[in-house]
């Protein structure tokens, strides 16, 4: 290719990594355009964490007014307004596309708002509001990110997904949230605080399938004292509308449960449609998922795929990780790469769960011999408020090199801890090290500093 191309890259999709990839190449020298039918920012922006963490914030503070009464404080008789949030969290989102559309402009991308597919191996068509647009680019990078996905039954029209939650109208009183991952007990979680009647359905036998045991049981537990009725190997037969609006949900068993919505939180596949890649010998493997080489480059050289569209760790920090490397390598030093080890993350259930390395099962299988350190607690915080809220932090240490494997919360700010313990397991400290540091007192945190006998 010359420099008869419009651009060196064309980024199809304007999510985390898409901006990351396009903005990262602009700066060192690339001419980059990028196009993006729908809001900036992605799922992550739009419909996923930032929003979702703000309902999370906003469905915590009934625990704190009743936890106040322990310290002394008279409250009153809360009351909660969806309209309020749902306002505010639209504005704030709005201003998150505008700073990601100027980082874009700042940068020197230049924005194409529309449908974009591939026409060949070096060549975009993008349709947009005025007509259709053709881009010649020598390289091309899909960062399209996934989408929900519903199984097809009786009355499966009526339910809806995380998408269209966050502006249902009017707030659903009763909520059926159908799933076991960590879409649906978030969801379940920051309903239930905001006042909903919820009911969690999954057919298997836990939730949090691929955590911690532990974990699971623990979270499950939480869930229920806080008063999610979470429900396993139950799962939905049909769906029928009622004439006043109301769905009835028909259960495999034969229990029928009213409610005013249903979530299908279930899976999410890769975003493809469209995009023309069998036409061009793309390879694609499960739902669609772009498989790539080490390089995030696909089975057509010229053509680049990262994030949740590849279906392999759809987090967005690896999305944007990712997206680093990527620029690097196509306009860089090219000495960047991505480590898939070790990579933290969190669940914002009530309570929340942080969580790194590996869970005890996964570690006994690759490591053999592993020492299993856990302590549950009530935190201190919980000795005057009332609540019966109790944490867990649990340690999995490799039995023969000492280095700590698997490090696991649920409790209190989760996640916030545990990020920074990540740093300390991504560098491989050791139990030695940990017994060595000395604790912030008295906090949570502490505990993953103290704990000395194992449990296992």
């Amino acid at each position: 290719m010359t420099d008869s191309n419009d651009c060196d890259l064309f980024v199809i999709g304007g999510g985390s990594a898409g901006v990351r990839a396009a903005r990262m190449s602009a700066q060192r020298g690339a001419r980059v355009v990028l196009a993006e039918a729908a809001a900036l920012g992605g799922t992550c922006v739009n419909v996923g964490c930032i929003p979702k963490k703000l309902y999370s914030y906003a469905a915590h503070f009934a625990d704190d007014f009743r936890d106040a009464a322990g310290y002394g404080w008279t409250v009153g008789e809360p009351t909660f307004d969806w309209a309020t949030l749902k306002k505010n969290r639209a504005a704030e989102i709005a201003r998150l596309n505008g700073v990601y559309a100027n980082l874009l402009a700042g940068a020197g991308v230049r924005t194409i708002t529309g449908w974009a597919s591939l026409a060949d191996a070096h060549t975009v068509m993008v349709r947009t509001a005025s007509g259709e647009e053709t881009v010649r680019a020598k390289h091309i990078l899909v960062v399209t990110g996934g989408r929900p996905t519903v199984p097809d039954f009786p009355g499966c029209e009526h339910v809806i997904t995380s998408d269209g939650l966050f502006d249902a109208e009017p707030f659903p009183k009763r909520l059926l949230v159908v799933g076991g991952g960590y879409i649906a007990c978030e969801f379940a979680s920051i309903f239930n605080g905001l006042g909903a009647k919820v009911t969690q359905l999954y057919r298997g036998e836990q939730v949090l399938r691929g955590f911690d045991d532990d974990i699971r049981a623990h979270v499950a537990r939480e869930m229920t004292k806080h008063g999610v009725d979470l429900r396993t190997r139950a799962d939905v037969r049909s769906i029928e509308k009622r004439g006043d609006g109301s769905l009835a949900a028909t259960l495999a068993d034969g229990t029928v449960l009213e409610a005013d919505k249903v979530l299908y939180a279930t899976g999410r596949v890769p975003n493809i449609a469209g995009l023309g890649l069998e036409a061009l010998g793309v390879k694609q493997g499960r739902d669609g998922a772009i498989v790539v080489d080490e390089a995030y480059r696909t089975s057509v050289p010229s053509i680049l795929a990262a994030g949740d569209v590849t279906a392999r760790i759809q987090l967005t920090p690896v999305a944007l990780g990712e997206a680093m490397v990527i620029a690097d390598h196509l306009f860089g030093a090219g000495k960047k790469a991505m480590g898939y080890d070790y990579i933290p993350t969190a669940v914002f259930t009530h309570p929340n769960i942080g969580t790194v390395g590996y869970s005890e099962a996964q570690a006994r299988e690759k490591f053999g011999a592993v020492t299993i350190f856990r302590s549950e607690f009530k935190a201190l915080k919980h000795t005057l408020s009332g609540s019966t809220e109790r944490t867990l932090m649990k340690l999995v240490v490799d039995t023969a090199s000492d280095r700590v494997v698997g490090l696991h919360m649920v409790g209190a700010d989760a996640g916030e801890i545990v990020q920074g313990f990540a740093v300390a397991m991504k560098a491989g400290a050791t139990k030695a090290v940990f017994d060595s540091t000395i604790g912030i007192h008295p906090t949570a945190a502490e505990e993953f500093v103290t704990m000395r006998e194992p449990v296992a």
